[in-house]
C-alpha cells in the first residue's frame, strides 16, 4: 500500500465518524417533535386497526413509545410490541404501569433489528421458524451471509484487475427459539442455520470473468440475556476459481476446504452502539499446512435518529480480524452509510454503504494475498 493510499484510507476512516455523528444528532433533533407526532399517530392507527385498542393514551418521546399496560386488556403483549416496533422512526417500545415506565421491568424492542430485549422478561416469539435474530448481523464482516452487491476499486495487492464486482447471497434462518427458565427472566436461546455464497468478478475483463466463489454453510446456536448476546457456529467453507479466470491466467488453484468452530459475544448500548468480539479454530483443513486459530472483534453504530429528508438512518461499522495463518496481522473492514427505513425486503432493511478493506483477502483462493480496496455497495440486512 503506497503512501497516498494510506493517507486516503486514514482520511476516509477519520472522516466517517464525525460525519455520522454530525448528521445523526443535530439534523434529526431539529425535527424530533414532528417525528414524535408522526409516530404517535401511526402507532394509534396500528393499535386501532390491528388490535381494536384505543391508542390515545400512548406517549412518544424521541422515538420511544410508552404504552400503558392497563390499555392492553387481554391482547397478546408480544404481538403489540412487535407491531409497534416496526413503525419507521421507533427506537424503543415500553409498557408502563400508570403514567410512567419503569426501566427495571419495561420490555422493549430494538426496532432496527426486530430483537426483543427485556430486563425483566422476554416477549419475542418462540417456537418453530420465529422472526428476527437474537444475535445481530455483523455489518462490516465481509463474510457475513446476506444479500449484497458492491463495486470495489483495488488500490493495493496483486489481485486480478482493479475494478471488481463483489456479490453475496445468503441468509441466517432461526429454526427454533425457546426461553431459558419457566419465568423467562434468564433470556432466550435459538438454533438455526446459515448459508452463503460470495463471488468476485473482474469487471475489466472482456466477459467480466468470475474470479473466485466461496461457499459457506453453518449450524448455529444463539443466546440473548438483556443487552448481551452470543453466537456459536459449526461451519464449513470451500473455495473455487472461475473457469474463464483459470483459462486466462493458468493459475495453480488451491484445494481450499475446511470446517471450524467459532464463538462471538456482543453487547448493545442504549444509544445504538455495539461492541463484539470472539474467536475460532479449524477442526479439519485442506491444505493441512493451514494454521487454525483466528480472532475477530468490532464496533457498530446504528443511529436512533432518522434523517426525514429521505427516511434515512446513519449507520457505521468497523470489523477487525487476526489469523494465525497470516502471523496475526490486522485485517480492517470498515463500512458507513445509511439505512432506508422506507425500503425493506421481507422485513430486511436496505442499506447503501461506502466500504474500505485492508488486509489479507477474504476471497478464499487468495487468502495469502494482501489487498486494499475502496468501494460502494447495496446490502439487505435484518
Amino acid at each position: 500500500m503506497n503512501s497516498d493510499s494510506k493517507r486516503l484510507a486514514i482520511s476516509l476512516l477519520s472522516g466517517l465518524l464525525p460525519l455520522i455523528a454530525l448528521s445523526a444528532a443535530p439534523l434529526a433533533m431539529a425535527d424530533a417533535a414532528a417525528e414524535d407526532a408522526y409516530i404517535a399517530g401511526y402507532a394509534a392507527a396500528v393499535l386501532h386497526r390491528e388490535f381494536k385498542l384505543d391508542g390515545r393514551s400512548l406517549s412518544v418521546r424521541n422515538g420511544e413509545i410508552t404504552l400503558p399496560v392497563e390499555g392492553l386488556g387481554d391482547v397478546d403483549r408480544g404481538k403489540v410490541l412487535a407491531a409497534l416496533s416496526g413503525i419507521p422512526g421507533v427506537t424503543r417500545v415500553m409498557t408502563a404501569e400508570g403514567a410512567s415506565a419503569t426501566s427495571s421491568s419495561a420490555p422493549f424492542l430494538d426496532a432496527a433489528v426486530g430483537v426483543s430485549q427485556a430486563p425483566g422478561q422476554s416477549s419475542w416469539p418462540t417456537g418453530l421458524l420465529p422472526p428476527g435474530h437474537l444475535f445481530k448481523p455483523l455489518l462490516a464482516d465481509p463474510r457475513w451471509p446476506h444479500f449484497a452487491a458492491a463495486y470495489h476499486y483495488y488500490t493495493g495487492g496483486d489481485f486480478d484487475g482493479t475494478s471488481v464486482g463483489s456479490v453475496g447471497f445468503g441468509e441466517t434462518i432461526s429454526i427454533y427459539r425457546g426461553s431459558l427458565g419457566s419465568d423467562r427472566r434468564a433470556g432466550q436461546w435459538e438454533a438455526g442455520v446459515q448459508g452463503g455464497v460470495f463471488s468476485d468478478f473482474n469487471l475489466g475483463a472482456d466477459s467480466s470473468d468470475l474470479i473466485n466463489s466461496d461457499f459457506f454453510v453453518a449450524g448455529f446456536g444463539g443466546l440473548r440475556i438483556g443487552n448481551w448476546s452470543a453466537l456459536g457456529r459449526l461451519f464449513h467453507q470451500s473455495s473455487h476459481l472461475g473457469d474463464e479466470f483459470l483459462l486466462r491466467t493458468r493459475l495453480q488453484r488451491v484445494n481450499l476446504s475446511y470446517e471450524g468452530l467459532d464463538l462471538k459475544l456482543s453487547y448493545e448500548f442504549a444509544n445504538g452502539a455495539r461492541l463484539y468480539g470472539g474467536g475460532g479454530g479449524l477442526v479439519r483443513r485442506e491444505p493441512k499446512e493451514l494454521k487454525s486459530w483466528s480472532t475477530q472483534y468490532g464496533f457498530e453504530y446504528r443511529s436512533p435518529w432518522r434523517l426525514d429528508a429521505a427516511a434515512m438512518r446513519p449507520i457505521m461499522a468497523v470489523d477487525l480480524k487476526h489469523f494465525e495463518e497470516n502471523d496475526w496481522a490486522t485485517e480492517v473492514s470498515a463500512k458507513a452509510g445509511v439505512r432506508f427505513d422506507n425500503l425493506s425486503v421481507m422485513g430486511r432493511n436496505f442499506e447503501l454503504l461506502v466500504e474500505y478493506f485492508n488486509g489479507y483477502s477474504p476471497s478464499g483462493q487468495f487468502y495469502n494475498e494482501k489487498i486494499e480496496y475502496f468501494g460502494i455497495g447495496a446490502h439487505i440486512h435484518f
